[in-house]
């Protein structure tokens, strides 16, 4: 049997005509279906795969060009040619400007016909091979809600695809705003437990009783308050996962009870006696360094080394630029949506300003920044103006003021003290004497650059103060 070389509907109302092309197109090798109205020929395209349409103009029941249409509402990329006894070059611009394929006058030569539809149907399935491509380019580019195409974050999607089978427990680290818990519930989107719940503990907003209260559960009077039985959230997210958002903030008590439960996956709520037994997977997410506070004692080192069975480390947004571009478009067509905006871009000095921004607040501060422009914005493009001052005013670039060479008889802390003063001073010159903008400045926490100032008496913010004082040194 001859494989069909594609579907065509017809839809005429003069039978003579479904009967000719019907002819036509079955010797040509094509799937044939017909219709003599165009609410027929809409509801044919709306149950079953069309390629290509071949509409009358002139229909009893509705214009064929409100079937064009209503059919390319159904299947945007469907090829329609439009059909017609009289030569009207406005019905065509009016065709063709509507989404038709192309334009039939009768009668019509077998060849022309038997053309136009094979150009139309390889027209559509060249859109749909397009629109395939775009997909798998769009689906690299995203996991899940996850946004990046630079190599790092081809990294850590693969790494997520690599362990997502597995029952280690995982710990993810990164700076806030790097989109841990999007990685947590890629992760467990991915593995065998994607049917179950998944648990979020934000273990920093809790005191450590109602943290262990929330994670175990409690029967009623375990302590004041306490009037009914309540299930603790180990419970809850039984044979699914549990995810720790910022762990390294979880009381050192606390820490203890979570690790006899990934030991030895049993616990006890509170004021009970009872070893109630869970199948859990515990992800854990961090933005300080783990082994730092365990080495402090600050945080158990065993209960670090349970969690730390697979790292997965999320680079800052400052170190995956190449990731901006993308994530902005990703947010624009959010927000947009979200706001019955119709779709809008940056200008070209808004984009620039959000490529050079450092971002110290990474993804979820990019998000911000997108949001209140679209909100704010009344049409596209986007200006600079309407971005946070925060991420339109820069803080200068910071260039080494020259030093003279290491004299004689100068010990070599000297000289480093006073190249350290220079830079301070120079760069407190080029932000006008803010400290915060002078800190950004220099990658420096505000802290640090404080204890700095002070300990070379650097006291004033004002421009001119500073200028003196750095004149009154040399």
């Amino acid at each position: 049997m001859r494989r069909s070389r594609g579907t065509v509907l017809v839809v005429d109302d003069e039978l003579v005509m479904r009967e000719i092309l019907e002819a036509l197109l079955r010797q040509a090798g094509y799937s044939v279906r017909l219709a003599e109205t165009g609410e027929q020929g809409i509801r044919i395209v709306d149950r079953e795969p069309v390629d290509l349409a071949v509409v009358d103009v002139m229909l009893p029941d509705i214009s064929g060009l409100k079937v064009l249409e209503r059919v390319r509402e159904i299947d945007p990329e469907l090829s329609v040619v439009m059909l017609t006894a009289f030569a009207s070059v406005e019905t065509a611009v009016a065709a063709i400007k509507c989404g038709a394929f192309d334009y039939l006058t009768k009668p019509f030569k077998n060849d022309e016909v038997l053309n136009l539809i094979a150009n139309g149907i390889r027209q559509r399935r060249l859109a749909h091979e397009n629109r395939s491509l775009r997909e798998q380019l769009r689906r690299r580019e995203r996991f899940d809600e996850i946004v990046g195409k630079s190599p790092r974050m081809l990294e850590v999607f693969a790494l997520i695809e690599q362990v997502a089978q597995s029952i280690a427990n995982i710990l993810i680290t990164g700076e806030s705003g790097t989109g841990k818990e999007l990685v947590a519930k890629a992760i467990h989107r991915r593995s065998p437990r994607r049917k179950r719940p998944f648990v979020t503990v934000h273990s920093g907003s809790l005191p450590p009783e109602l943290l262990e209260s929330n994670l175990f559960g409690h029967l009623k009077g375990a302590f004041t308050g306490a009037v009914a039985p309540k299930k603790g959230l180990f419970e809850v997210a039984d044979g699914g996962s549990i995810f720790f958002d910022e762990i390294g903030t979880v009381h050192l008590e606390t820490q203890a009870k979570l690790l006899r439960v990934i030991q030895e996956k049993e616990f006890m709520n509170l004021g009970g006696v009872e070893t109630i037994r869970v199948d859990v997977r515990v992800i854990a997410a961090t933005n300080t360094d783990l082994r730092r506070l365990a080495e402090q004692k600050r945080f158990r080192e065993d209960l670090y080394f349970r969690l730390d069975v697979i790292n997965i480390h999320l680079p800052p947004l400052r170190e995956r630029k190449e990731d901006i571009p993308l994530l902005t478009q990703h947010f624009l067509r959010k927000y947009c949506a979200e706001n019955r905006k119709s779709p809008m871009t940056f200008s070209p000095d808004a984009m620039q300003a959000l490529l050079d921004c450092p971002w110290p607040g990474n993804v979820r501060q990019l998000e911000n920044a997108v949001e209140r422009a679209v909100v704010l914005s009344p049409r596209s493009p986007i200006p600079a103006s309407l971005l946070p001052d925060t991420v339109r005013e820069q803080p200068a670039r910071l260039d080494l003021p020259q030093v003279s060479p290491l004299k004689p008889g100068v010990g070599f802390r000297e000289y480093i003290s006073e190249v350290e003063r220079r830079v301070l001073l120079e760069t407190l010159d080029r932000v006008d004497g803010v400290q915060k903008r002078a800190a950004e400045a220099l990658e420096l926490k505000p802290t640090t650059l404080n204890e700095m100032l002070k300990r070379h008496g650097i006291r004033s913010r004002r421009r001119g103060a500073i200028r003196r004082t750095r004149r009154s040194r040399r």
